[in-house]
């Protein structure tokens, strides 16, 4: 776990925002739409929709999941052209519990 990525990562508001959205990707998206369902990758949100959700432009929306991505905060799947993400829970845990006992 590379933690100064970690902390780069979640010193954004939108991209603390953008996590805090992926937390309940049923609520906050819907059912419908780019909600990816499948056994492999289910909860995946395409970038499209959480483009829509917080109102920040696609290049933005997209630099953000990778950086967060790189940081493994997100992991991703592309189907065709659409790529989805969700939160890499395991990163998050390790993250909250290093922060527990180290700081």
């Amino acid at each position: 776990m590379e933690t100064m990525l970690l902390f780069k990562a979640l010193s954004n508001e939108s991209r603390r925002q953008i996590l805090e959205l992926l937390k309940k990707p049923t609520t906050n998206f819907g059912p419908q739409g780019c909600l990816m369902d499948d056994s492999h990758f289910g909860g995946g949100i395409c970038v499209g929709r959480i483009q829509e959700k917080t109102g920040l432009t696609q290049s933005v929306v997209s630099s953000y999941l990778l950086m967060m991505q790189n940081a493994g905060l997100l992991e991703s799947k592309r189907i065709g052209q659409w790529t989805y993400y969700r939160r890499n829970e395991k990163t998050i845990q390790d993250f909250a519990a290093y922060i527990k006992h180290n700081l």
